[in-house]
């Protein structure tokens, strides 16, 4: 039995990414595949972080906003905002308005130029990559967290990261291709190069 759902393209998908053409474009073309610059990894987390509680469908379509809103994330720029920006991220209409989350993004920039002393914000999230990765046949067998994303996230809130839980990390190591968590009869399964 498998989860996947065969599209007009004739291509397999999860149903995740089936119907939903914004979905399946990220899907197909973004998600897992490698990201090892800073500031994608810190894009990554921060929209991880905002998706934290909400369908990750709501995260995609505020993407543009959030990316002026952040300043394309670039994290010496975020790591200036001061209440000012959060008072007027706060009101942007555009993007997740809350407050928690904006001032943890703010941190987390912070946080990102802290660790270029010890080689930087990718080079410690891919340092957590396992030695295997699952092959899940249906969607109820990928897992949700792993040993690698608790210890990142251990890793991280020992940094000063926040919104870095062990289940966010493990969605960001997912879109980061850290692990390959498509299903075993995607079309996408094995593309990121990292994992057969």
């Amino acid at each position: 039995m498998s989860d996947i759902v065969i599209g007009e393209d004739g291509l397999a998908r999860p149903p995740w990414a089936a119907t939903d053409p914004l979905l399946r474009e990220y899907y197909d073309t973004e998600w897992g595949m490698p990201v090892r610059d800073e500031r994608g990894v810190f894009e990554r987390l921060s929209l991880e972080a905002f998706q934290s509680g909400l369908s990750w469908a709501t995260i995609l379509r505020k993407r543009p906003a959030f990316r002026s809103a952040f300043a394309e994330f670039d994290p010496d720029v975020v790591a200036t905002f001061g209440e000012d920006d959060v008072e007027r991220l706060m009101s942007d209409a555009g993007i997740v308005r809350n407050r928690r989350k904006i001032e943890a993004t703010i941190t987390n920039a912070a946080a990102t130029l802290a660790l270029r002393d010890e080689g930087g914000l990718a080079e410690l999230v891919w340092s957590f990559r396992p030695a295997t990765t699952s092959e899940p046949k249906t969607l109820t067998e990928i897992p949700t967290t792993s040993p690698e994303s608790v210890a990142l996230s251990r890793a991280l809130k020992g940094r000063g990261f926040r919104f870095v839980g062990p289940t966010t990390m493990h969605a960001l190591m997912e879109a980061l291709g850290i692990v390959d968590t498509h299903l075993v009869d995607s079309h996408r399964r094995g593309s990121s190069g990292i994992w057969d």
